[in-house]
């Protein structure tokens, strides 16, 4: 069975109607680098955002580091090898570099556009980080200066494809006017972000995986989506997941005895075994008072939680949990096909956590740093590659919405997105399914959520504020069920993926996986890029 194509063959005109070259979905740092990218290239753009272009997603409220080396030959070969063999060595060295430089080049943008670096005791500017709000609030004025329309407030849910398959804009809502809009654009970018399943992970709720659905729909794939079981340390008791500080930590039980193994580079393993059956403590006690005062300067808002309960950090312990970040944190994303950060659809491009991570993270990656040096890349590229193809694309007479869940004219009942929502967390939240991970519990995992997914679409969402939650709640349902079948295909263990039944490396699956499909889901292996010369002599 396939997923069964929407038959609604026109499409009604929204109460905002607006036509464009380039529509950027996504409002983030992808996003925002791809409508300044496009718009710089003489394309006109609109960018839609979910929320408020430059508050929203998981930049904004956060610092993060940034993958930023000078040009030294000696200086970047170090830095791509740095984590190649944490990553399982998937990346790719030609990608790398290309991210090295034109992050570089993005970062020097930023200094010449106001963003407040601080300086070091030699009065050199320190470019290896960045305050999120910050950063965005620049990154909106620089969207605005550069002509794009932004509509914020305004989720997409679904794209438009003409009669060749092309992608040719998407409509949505407009949640403050409780109307819709409709975007028609000759190529589009999708910087929608990645899924945390409304974990409730420091500016994630929005990331719910609307991309992956929205592309797939119109015959996308994805890659690299077993690598999407990150989850990050966090006080029980606050959304907060910036874990740099937990390396100065000591980690508990309840009576205070030590963890065994916490503060290992494995420790996150050990801290979610504890958890499967006690509450686990930390205190930041192996800093000194000077790394505190730099601690509390370089991310004060790690701390807030802290001081509005009266908790010093320092000196008491303090509850932590784990929250999966899932492909926020993690590497899977859309696949792209080329350079231009193009998808395999004609007219669509994809950036930031919404595309594979796997080019220049392989199968790990942390917080900040290449993340933040990827956003920035590649939503350069992607808009760059939307404009110059918007500028010889020829759109097709006729154009149909490509949606298909949630949008079913002759569903059989009410699409109850809160329940879907919480039978998807109950199957990607726990250590014992998607952390320690196994054949076996993957594959129960996998068929009960094919189950919810076939009773899901045939069901259909009855208001305009109701489709959107449906939207949100059919996606992450997607994105589980992706990651279970890549992570069933891939029986060994690299990167984050780790398989308890294989804990081995095979060097026989250095490869990349694609995953396709919606009603069925197939994976194939595609040729991993040659291994790096440290990698070849060990």
């Amino acid at each position: 069975m396939t997923q069964r194509q929407s038959d609604r063959t026109n499409v009604a005109p929204g109460s905002v109607d607006l036509t464009a070259d380039v529509l950027v979905i996504g409002g983030g740092p992808a996003g925002t680098w791809a409508a300044c990218s496009a718009a710089w290239r003489g394309a006109t753009v609109v960018l839609v955002d979910k929320g408020y272009c430059g508050t929203s997603g998981a930049t904004a409220p956060s610092g993060t580091g940034v993958w930023y080396v000078p040009p030294d030959p000696a200086k970047r070969v170090a830095a791509m090898a740095s984590r190649e063999k944490m990553g399982g060595y998937l990346q790719d060295r030609r990608w790398m570099q290309r991210v090295l430089d034109r992050t570089y080049e993005s970062v020097n943008l930023l200094a010449e556009w106001g963003y407040p670096f601080p300086t070091d005791d030699n009065g050199q500017s320190r470019r290896t980080s960045l305050q999120g709000p910050e950063y965005m609030r620049l990154m909106r004025r620089r969207v605005g200066r550069a002509g794009v329309t932004i509509l914020d407030h305004c989720p997409a849910l679904e794209l438009l494809i003409d009669e060749s398959g092309a992608v040719v804009g998407a409509t949505g809502v407009r949640r403050q006017q409780n109307d819709t809009w409709v975007v028609r654009a000759k190529a589009v970018v999708l910087a929608s972000g990645g899924c945390a399943f409304q974990s409730k992970a420091l500016g994630c709720d929005v990331l719910t995986g609307d991309g992956y659905l929205m592309a797939a729909e119109a015959g996308a794939d994805l890659s690299g989506m077993e690598f999407s079981n990150a989850y990050a340390i966090a006080p029980a008791f606050a959304s907060v997941t910036k874990t740099l500080f937990y390396n100065w930590a000591t980690f508990t039980y309840p009576d205070g005895t030590e963890v065994p193994g916490a503060r290992s580079q494995g420790g996150r393993s050990a801290i979610a075994r504890a958890l499967l059956t006690q509450q686990v403590y930390a205190q930041i006690d192996k800093a000194d008072p000077e790394q505190q005062a730099v601690m509390r300067l370089a991310q004060p808002n790690f701390f807030v939680p802290f001081d509005r309960r009266g908790i010093d950090p320092f000196k008491q312990r303090f509850p932590v949990t784990l929250r999966l970040e899932g492909t926020v944190r993690g590497t899977g994303g859309l696949r792209l096909v080329d350079d231009t950060c193009a998808t395999g659809v004609a007219g669509l491009y994809a950036a930031g956590d919404a595309a594979s991570r796997e080019l220049v993270c392989g199968g790990f990656t942390g917080g900040g740093s290449h993340n933040a040096a990827w956003a920035m890349s590649s939503g350069f590229w992607a808009g760059a590659g939307a404009a110059d193809y918007a500028g010889q694309a020829k759109v097709g007479a006729r154009a149909r919405p490509a949606g298909g869940i949630a949008f079913n004219s002759e569903g059989h009942g009410e699409f109850d997105p809160a329940s879907l929502v919480r039978h998807v967390q109950a199957e990607v939240f726990p250590f014992e399914r998607n952390y320690f991970r196994t054949g076996a519990v993957l594959s129960d995992a996998v068929g009960r959520l094919d189950a919810l997914w076939e009773s899901a679409r045939q069901k259909r969402a009855s208001s305009r504020e109701h489709i959107v939650k449906a939207r949100e709640a059919a996606a992450m349902l997607a994105t589980a069920r992706w990651m279970y079948r890549s992570a069933l295909a891939r029986t060994e263990s690299r990167g984050m993926h780790k398989r308890y039944d294989h804990l081995q490396q095979d060097p026989a699956q250095r490869a990349y996986l694609t995953v396709a499909g919606l009603d069925d889901i197939h994976v194939e292996a595609r040729p991993a890029p040659a291994l790096p010369p440290e990698a070849l002599a060990a």
